[in-house]
């Protein structure tokens, strides 16, 4: 048999009401008292930021936002690529035809011209020129580490002012060099618990042909080279090491393209097995979780810093912000100057973000500036605009301190939008228990439909009574108040005029 039950307006007015006025809008903080740390961005130093970054940093920062909401504590940690053999590439190219004025005034730009022609030029004279400076400076070397130190340096400046530009903050920047010194005692734990063996002069991490995850079946994880050097591997072992003693956290997650996932699924293995074979307890260990996200598509086609064919991350948004200003310059003259110079850097980068976040992140992208910037369809912009458009009814009915206090759903119209609302709460959980911020931006995109569909059908100031009027102002504050922290969980700004 069937039960059937039905909602009452009255109901559905008296939660609404008490949703809109949580302090968290109803989100259950399901993770007080539990600790995540997130790994994401991760570009590597003497490189600018590039394209191929841009997925990693906006979904890392869309679950770490998301994760906050909830109540848990989270730890943003900024794995950067600041070692190997690239530094000894870039000592033996700057030693060799470095200009200190271009560095100076370009310093990145610089770094990467070194690279560059670096790579376009080796031979195998000049790679074992680098394999020795890399030596040097893995060895402590002052005159390389002091190189080393100031690649870094610069490096570090040019990447936060990207992240200052898209409001993002790491709470810590661990890059591979932090945990150089805990490498060998990686080895010979897992050595001496028979997790590692020799092989040909290297230590690898041998998954056998019946292991009870298909995938891993008769595939190696190199932890340190024939010749004494170790691989990412070796560091990300460490690393969980070093945030198991620090944070004890209940989860991990890592945000990093497809091309990783059987890398990480070995290197959680292999830490699984290490902990077990010292008896530590299973329940004493976080959820590690690899979250990866499909390839950003570019009609230029692949890029390489090798070949010196990137497209920069901040050039990507520089022309993001371009194109809306001039959207913005068309739909609203009657703005200021500065006023179309703020809402043009927000929409655009508001455009890019969502653009990416609103996509499974295990698909494929490919990238599209006809639907990125649209006034129409699934955007920024189109969200934007519509809670723009509702704190414009606000300020025409002269309603300076909002409040949805008078809200009475009276009819299907508005019955639809404030079932809709009220899912909000389930629907962010589920984004960020799925680490799909996808759902998260489905919900707002109708209710970005559904409000439109309110607003046009029963008029609002126009109302036949004060009563109604109120009662719609009070839906449409509603309304507003989850479409600014649906966005804000995106890390994108809800501006009050468009």
């Amino acid at each position: 048999g069937f039960l059937n039950f039905f909602v009452s307006n009255s109901w559905l007015s008296k939660k609404l009401k008490e949703q809109s006025e949580h302090p968290h809008l109803g989100i259950v903080q399901s993770g007080s008292e539990k600790t995540m740390v997130i790994d994401y961005s991760s570009p590597n130093v003497a490189k600018r930021m590039h394209i191929g970054h841009m997925r990693s940093t906006i979904i890392g920062n869309a679950i770490d936002r998301i994760y906050r909401s909830m109540g848990w504590k989270v730890i943003a940690d900024n794995h950067i690529g600041d070692w190997g053999t690239q530094f000894g590439k870039l000592i033996v190219s700057w030693r060799e035809q470095v200009d200190l004025a271009n560095f100076e005034k370009d310093p990145i730009g610089e770094l990467e011209r070194l690279y560059v022609s670096f790579s376009q030029n080796e031979t195998e004279e000049k790679a074992q020129m680098a394999r020795h400076e890399t030596a040097k400076l893995q060895a402590g070397d002052p005159e390389n580490h002091n190189l080393w130190k100031r690649f870094i340096s610069v490096s570090l400046k040019e990447f936060d002012r990207v992240y200052e530009r898209l409001d993002i903050h790491f709470d810590e920047t661990l890059g591979e060099s932090a945990y150089n010194n805990s490498l060998q005692d990686v080895i010979s734990k897992l050595v001496s618990f028979d997790i590692a063996t020799e092989s040909d002069g290297a230590v690898v991490v041998q998954f056998p042909e019946d292991h009870a995850k298909k995938s891993l079946r008769n595939s190696t994880l190199v932890i340190r080279k024939k010749d004494g050097a170790f691989l990412y591997g070796t560091t990300d072992l460490a690393t969980l090491e070093y945030r198991l003693k620090n944070w004890s956290p209940d989860q991990i997650i890592y945000v990093t393209d497809m091309r990783q996932q059987l890398h990480f699924q070995q290197v959680f293995h292999a830490w699984q097995a290490w902990r077990t074979k010292r008896g530590d307890s299973n329940l004493n260990l976080p959820l590690l979780t690899h979250l990866w996200f499909g390839m950003l598509k570019l009609p230029e086609g692949a890029m390489s810093t090798r070949k010196g064919n990137v497209i920069r991350l901040v050039d990507l948004l520089d022309e993001s912000v371009r194109r809306a200003r001039s959207v913005v310059d068309e739909k609203s003259p009657h703005l200021s100057e500065t006023e179309r110079e703020v809402i043009a850097e927000k929409v655009g980068l508001g455009a890019i973000r969502y653009f990416d976040l609103s996509q499974n992140p295990q698909s494929e992208v490919k990238f599209s500036w006809e639907r990125i910037l649209t006034l129409e369809g699934n955007t920024a912009p189109f969200l934007m605009y519509s809670y723009a458009r509702g704190r414009g009814i606000q300020r025409k009915g002269e309603i300076d301190q909002p409040d949805v206090k008078h809200l009475d759903i009276a009819d299907d119209v508005e019955r639809s939008l404030a079932l809709h609302l009220l899912k909000f709460p389930d629907v962010v959980s589920l984004a960020g228990s799925s680490c799909k911020p996808n759902l998260l931006c489905d919900h707002l995109y109708e209710t970005a439909n559904l409000f439109n569909r309110f607003y046009n059908a029963n008029s609002v100031l126009r109302a036949p009574t004060e009563q109604i009027k109120n009662s719609r102002l009070a839906l449409v504050e509603a309304s507003l108040r989850n479409l600014a922290k649906g966005l804000q969980l995106l890390g994108i700004t809800a501006l009050g005029r468009m």
